[in-house]
């Protein structure tokens, strides 16, 4: 899709400093931006890179010294190039309809412009809101509620009363709603709790490639609005996430635990079942947390977590012990030779 840098500063409220018609056929880095194409930069090393590529204009901050190309000056750089990104590039949807290859029960509800593509399978019962997508092989079970503009990619599979609110989209292979790991021991083993509970996937969610979110056991497990959840994520029945929380790849979440709103996990973070995460809370790539942890507001780090200032602390001492114990050990040589004097 080609626009004008006029047509793109009023979509982002943006400010034209150059041609107004120029027109704009795609977008780039930085530092690999062509003639045509808009580009953007948000701090000044860029801006450098943006300026010096074949890039037909840049998208700067409000008081950028920036001369020698077409700019749109605006706020926020990065939010206003991926708007652009939005506009130039809109998202490849489905032709609304059924693929003869699909299965969908009778039972089942399909809004309008609903999009189910080949050998999708939607049980009893299933309700499908407005313009929906189904992927190719995705499975939703019985009397399960996708809201409206949401989108399965292909094989993914939902199981029964998961409940998607609108916009929400779910990536290759995840699995939602699957039982969660509950066993109860007895004398002739460990015997199966029954996970009868549900899931709620709150709006403007996105869930990654590979994710498992289970059920609860009694309950609902929940998924706050706006939350965004990273590939390879596994988060374990009766969890509850707050809004707009980012948790990122390999994430281990175990069950009944309390994550709040605005966190941010680094990848391979491990949270023990009933720790509480409140609002706020930065975790670092590979924090780890023992079972029914508070975790007050901060930024965290290391396995068992403990906060940053002090794992900058501890890491200061343990590059200290190599001369420590050259230390110790010339020391132990003095000792022994006063020792042999005597």
């Amino acid at each position: 899709m080609q626009m004008t840098l006029a047509e793109l500063a009023a979509l982002i409220g943006g400010t034209v400093e150059g041609d107004p018609d120029l027109v704009i056929e795609g977008v780039g880095s930085p530092e690999s931006a062509k003639e045509g194409q808009l580009t953007f930069a948000e701090k000044p090393k860029a801006l450098l890179a943006a300026m010096q590529s074949s890039a037909s204009a840049v998208i700067v901050w409000e008081d950028a010294k920036a001369a020698g190309k077409d700019l749109i000056r605006v706020g926020n750089p990065r939010f206003a190039f991926a708007r652009v990104l939005d506009a130039i590039h809109p998202e490849e949807r489905p032709a609304p309809g059924v693929h003869p290859t699909a299965f969908v029960d009778p039972s089942a509800t399909l809004g309008e412009d609903v999009a189910v593509e080949p050998n999708a399978v939607i049980m009893a019962d299933a309700v499908l809101g407005d313009r929906v997508v189904i992927g190719a092989g995705s499975v939703v079970g019985p009397r399960s509620v996708l809201g409206a503009d949401s989108r399965l990619h292909s094989l993914v599979s939902i199981y029964r009363d998961v409940h998607l609110g609108e916009r929400v989209v779910v990536h290759s292979g995840a699995v939602l709603g699957s039982d969660g790991f509950g066993y109860v021991d007895t004398p002739e083993g460990k015997m199966k709790f029954p996970q009868v509970g549900n899931l709620i996937v709150a709006d403007d969610v996105e869930i990654g490639a590979g994710t498992t979110i289970d059920r609860a056991a009694l309950e609902s497990t929940i998924i706050g609005k706006g939350t965004k959840i990273d590939n390879l994520v596994q988060i374990a029945h009766n969890v509850e996430i707050g809004e707009n929380t980012a948790i990122s790849a390999q994430t281990g979440i175990a069950g009944t635990t309390k994550v709040g709103s605005r966190v941010i996990m680094g990848g391979n973070c491990g949270i023990a079942d009933h720790v509480i995460i409140e609002d706020g809370v930065i975790l670092g790539a590979r924090a780890g947390f023992a079972p029914g942890k508070r975790v007050k507001p901060g930024i965290y780090w290391g396995a068992p977590a403990v906060p940053l200032s002090d794992k900058k602390r501890e890491m200061s001492e343990v590059r200290r012990l190599p001369k420590l114990r050259a230390k110790v050990e010339e020391l132990l040589k003095r000792v022994e030779e006063l020792e042999a004097r005597q």
